[in-house]
């Protein structure tokens, strides 16, 4: 059985005359008089259909019970529409087909909201999200996810990596997120992870002989899933022997260029600009810099050490930014507040009034020469006085606050950057300790390896991000490939030698076994296409996505299991006590 012969969105005027059966969902319904159109829709596009009970009056009956999502066959004859009703908008809008014969394949309920229906509740597009997926941005945003996928690949395959996959049970390993545990049946008691990257399985692939591998590659991540951020998510994970990193530079250029080009039409100029970690931080106050607008970052610590001021005299670091605008006291103490949200002790401030008039508590306590230098009317500067981490942490969070409430962002822009010479390790405040900033496999700079042992903070990392607009698109590194080398930074990271056994004993002993140098890169696919189409939320990037809380509305996962699941599994699921 044949269920049409042209799609929706095929016919044409060279069509006219030829008898068709489309087949595809009802978008819309309209009642004129005797005459009904239905515009007939499916993943090629939109053909309207017109019945007319003069010619056709059981298929015209039929389509006076047709309802918005009823599934229809339609056979008919394509006719050229009068110059009147020819619609431009709609790649079909210079035929239509008259229909003889219409067949209802499948009737719809009542919908829970209309496909063209704005500010639809989130919590509803997800529990009906076969329905919300038939939406035209929808349709959009997988599609155009699909395509960018394929680009990756051929790309990849070109160039000659080997898409090869790795498990999806794996060992739990620290690498930065909390893992998910799968329980173990045939092995009672223990539980493997679900992988949070392919990472280690990567480097094992590269000291087995693969050279050069890839893989669009499934993490699982149990961590707060955010506007940008998922438990779920889809990387193209890259790695390679005996790394240039120009040349995975170069690939990765080539391949963002072609994505931005061939699905959004925008041609962006590459080799994207470069900039050292340190330098991001002092400009911009953030790793992964929006270079769409200015405003940044300025260093005044020496221009005010012999301030009368003692807040600017004694702090460790002062740091402004020029606002062009001349903001209130009003304005500036809701800034304050929220810099205090940052962890700021208070935010200064010096107006420039339109006229040259200077409004500012601190002004008498500046020199009359350095207000001068800094005067520019109609703008307020801004500091932030403590030390160096923060004071650029708090001005950066403000700076892309007040580019986006000014309108001093061009969305039509796209600025990308590679950010190199990342830091090897972080202070982690909760666990009172370092932590890698990347992973612990990551290759420290020559001249780090040493700083290392003793301010792990100062040592830098063969460690680069790709920034598009202020978003971090990719990142990547040199691998650790000496034995001895891999042990000294777990141990400068605390890990013993005994946890190192248990943990890594199998990496350690690969690398003991001929291990080139190797190194790669991973973007995530859900958030390149985040940033691709601009949208808001990257759940939307997805076609089955959860909610913040990890919770899906449409099968409602998670969900308890029986008593004789976990009986078999070996599990008990112990609840709190309620203390309220």
């Amino acid at each position: 059985m044949s269920w049409r012969d042209l799609r929706c969105g095929e016919p044409r005027p060279e069509h006219e005359g030829r008898e068709v059966t489309l087949a595809g969902w009802a978008a819309r319904r309209r009642d004129h008089g005797g005459l009904v159109f239905i515009d007939l829709r499916d993943e090629s596009g939109v053909m309207q259909l017109v019945l007319n009970p003069e010619h056709a009056p059981r298929a015209t009956e039929v389509a006076h019970g047709v309802r918005n999502e009823f599934v229809l066959q339609a056979r008919g004859t394509v006719v050229r529409r009068s110059a009147e009703t020819v619609n431009p908008k709609m790649a079909t809008g210079e035929v239509e087909v008259q229909v003889e014969e219409l067949t209802v394949l499948s009737v719809s309920t009542p919908l829970p909201f209309q496909l063209d229906e704005e500010n639809v509740d989130e919590a509803l597009r997800m529990k009906y999200r076969w329905l919300d997926l038939r939406r035209e941005h929808m349709q959009r945003n997988i599609r155009v996810r699909a395509q960018l996928v394929r680009i990756i690949r051929e790309e990849m395959e070109g160039d000659g990596f080997l898409d090869i996959e790795t498990p999806m049970l794996w060992k739990p390993t620290p690498e930065g997120a909390r893992d998910f545990v799968v329980p173990s049946r045939l092995q009672p008691g223990k539980f493997y992870a679900l992988p949070q990257s392919p990472q280690i399985a990567k480097q094992l692939l590269i000291i087995s002989g693969f050279e050069r591998y890839y893989q669009i590659a499934r993490c699982m991540r149990d961590e707060d899933p955010r506007a940008d951020r998922l438990q779920e998510l889809t990387q193209l994970d890259v790695e390679l022997a005996f790394p240039d990193r120009e040349f995975i530079f170069a690939l990765m250029e080539r391949i963002v260029t072609r994505i931005w080009r061939e699905c959004i039409g925008v041609e962006l100029e590459a080799p994207f600009q470069r900039m050292t970690y340190d330098e991001a931080m002092l400009r911009f106050g953030i790793d992964r810099p929006d270079l769409r607008f200015g405003m940044e970052i300025q260093e005044v610590t020496t221009d005010t050490r012999d301030s009368e001021f003692g807040v600017f005299a004694n702090a460790p670091c002062v740091r402004c930014i020029a606002v062009p605008r001349e903001l209130s006291r009003t304005e500036v103490q809701a800034l304050e507040n929220q810099a205090k949200s940052w962890g700021a002790k208070g935010l200064a401030y010096v107006v420039f009034r339109g006229d040259g008039d200077v409004s500012s508590p601190i002004a008498k306590f500046l020199a009359p020469e350095l207000l001068q230098r800094w005067r520019e009317p109609g703008h307020t500067l801004l500091f932030g006085a403590d030390d160096p981490r923060l004071v650029a942490k708090v001005l950066g969070l403000l700076r892309l606050q007040l580019g986006r409430e000014l309108g001093l962002v061009d969305e039509s822009l796209w600025k990308f950057l590679w950010v190199v010479d990342m830091p090897a390790a972080e202070w982690d405040e909760q666990a009172e300790r370092w932590i890698a900033a990347h992973h612990p496999f990551t290759r420290p700079t020559d001249d780090s390896i040493e700083i290392f042992k003793t301010d792990p903070g100062a040592a830098r990392a063969v460690a680069y991000d790709l920034v598009g607009n202020g978003i971090e698109l990719a990142g990547g590194s040199f691998r650790i490939h000496e034995p001895w080398l891999q042990q000294q930074v777990f141990e400068n990271l605390g890990i013993g030698e005994e946890e190192q056994r248990e943990k890594f004993g199998f990496l350690l002993d690969a690398l003991a076994m001929g291990a080139p140098p190797h190194g790669g890169i991973a973007s995530g696919i859900d958030r390149l296409t985040m940033a691709l189409l601009g949208e808001q939320f990257i759940r939307d990037t997805q076609a089955f996505p959860k909610n913040q809380a990890g919770y899906d509305y449409m099968t409602d996962a998670p969900i308890e299991l029986s008593d004789e699941q976990l009986d078999e599994l070996g599990l008990r699921v112990v609840v709190e006590a309620d203390v309220t």
